[in-house]
């Protein structure tokens, strides 16, 4: 068995890390917001090896609504700004432990879930603190293939 075949959750932060972090305005005040379709299918190939998928994010956004559900990811998580207890809390709910879990974030509001799980990772552009605390570091940035990094990883572990 390799280091990571236990996790059974990936869960991700979106502003930073399934996109580059910019949120766009049009004219009329509709919020856009880009993801890589590359993440996107590394998000289905992990799905597709057993493991669950959640987003927890601080920020609202039907846009991320409509990309969970795209993309089939089962716990979407929106408008929590402490990251580690949104992330207790959806563990409760579906009965595992913090040594099961993959977490992908780019900043500060991340750090603490980072610090607490099995796999705590970060996009590659991810603010300084955050990369000299994680457990793995991508070699992309956030909204460049970061997440699709993670689930090849991931997808990896479980095959090997």
């Amino acid at each position: 068995m390799t280091e990571y075949a236990d996790i059974r959750l990936l869960v991700m932060d979106v502003d930073g890390v399934m996109t580059d972090g910019k949120i766009t305005y049009t004219s009329d005040g509709q919020e856009l917001k880009s993801f890589n379709i590359k993440d996107g299918l590394g998000i289905k190939r992990a799905q597709a090896s057993g493991i669950e998928t959640a987003i927890i994010t601080g920020r609202t956004s039907p846009i991320v609504e409509r990309r969970a559900l795209e993309l089939g990811i089962a716990h979407l998580v929106q408008g929590r700004e402490d990251k580690l207890a949104a992330l207790s809390d959806l563990l409760d709910q579906i009965n595992l432990s913090l040594d099961q879990v993959a977490y992908i974030g780019d900043d500060l509001p991340d750090l603490t879930a980072i610090e607490s799980v099995k796999l705590g990772a970060c996009p590659a552009d991810a603010a300084t603190e955050v990369k000299s605390r994680a457990n793995w570091v991508s070699t992309r940035a956030g909204g460049d293939g970061c997440v699709r990094e993670l689930c090849d990883l991931l997808v990896s572990h479980k095959s090997s």
